[in-house]
C-alpha cells in the first residue's frame, strides 16, 4: 500500500502546473512602430511565466503588466472565481500574445498577481497542454503553424 500511495505521489508530481515563457506586447504601439509614428525602443512589451490556467477561458494578467505595458481599460467584466466570489474586473485593450513562436492578438482580463493563459489563446495558437511532460505542444494535426477551425 506505501508503495502504491508513493507512486501516486510521483505521478502528481509530474502531473503539476504547466508554465510557459509568453511575451505580451502593447498592440497599439507595435502597429505605431510599424508605421513609422513610434520609436522601436519605444515599443513596451515584456516576458513573463505565465501559467497555463485550461479551467480559464481568458488570458488574464495583473495590474502591473498593465501599467507597464500602458494597456487602456476599455471596459468591466463581471468574473466569477472559483471559490464563488464574482466581481467586475477590468478589460483591455489589445495586447500580442507571444508564445513558444506563435502570435496573437487578445485583449486580458485584470485580475490578480500572476499572468493566466486561458482556453481562448490555447485555441487560438493551437496549442495543447501536455500536464505529464508540464509544457505545451502543438497541436499535432498542426505543427507547423495554428490553424483555426471554423464551422
Amino acid at each position: 500500500m506505501q508503495e502504491l500511495n508513493k507512486l501516486e505521489l510521483d505521478g502528481l508530481k509530474r502531473m503539476g502546473a504547466v508554465r510557459t515563457q509568453v511575451k505580451l506586447t502593447n498592440a497599439v504601439d507595435d502597429e505605431l512602430v510599424r508605421g513609422g509614428m513610434l520609436a522601436p525602443r519605444l515599443l513596451r512589451e515584456c516576458e513573463i511565466e505565465g501559467l497555463v490556467d485550461t479551467g480559464a477561458v481568458n488570458l488574464v494578467i495583473p495590474s502591473e503588466i498593465v501599467q507597464q505595458l500602458g494597456l487602456r481599460i476599455l471596459s468591466q467584466q463581471l468574473v466569477k472565481y472559483t471559490d464563488g466570489r464574482q466581481e467586475a474586473v477590468g478589460v483591455t485593450g489589445p495586447l500580442i500574445v507571444e508564445c513558444e513562436g506563435r502570435k496573437t492578438i487578445e485583449d486580458a482580463l485584470v485580475t490578480g498577481d500572476e499572468v493566466l493563459i486561458g482556453q481562448v489563446v490555447l485555441e487560438k495558437l493551437d496549442f495543447l497542454v501536455d500536464c505529464k511532460n508540464q509544457r505545451l505542444i502543438p497541436n499535432p494535426a498542426n505543427p507547423e503553424y495554428p490553424v483555426t477551425y471554423i464551422k
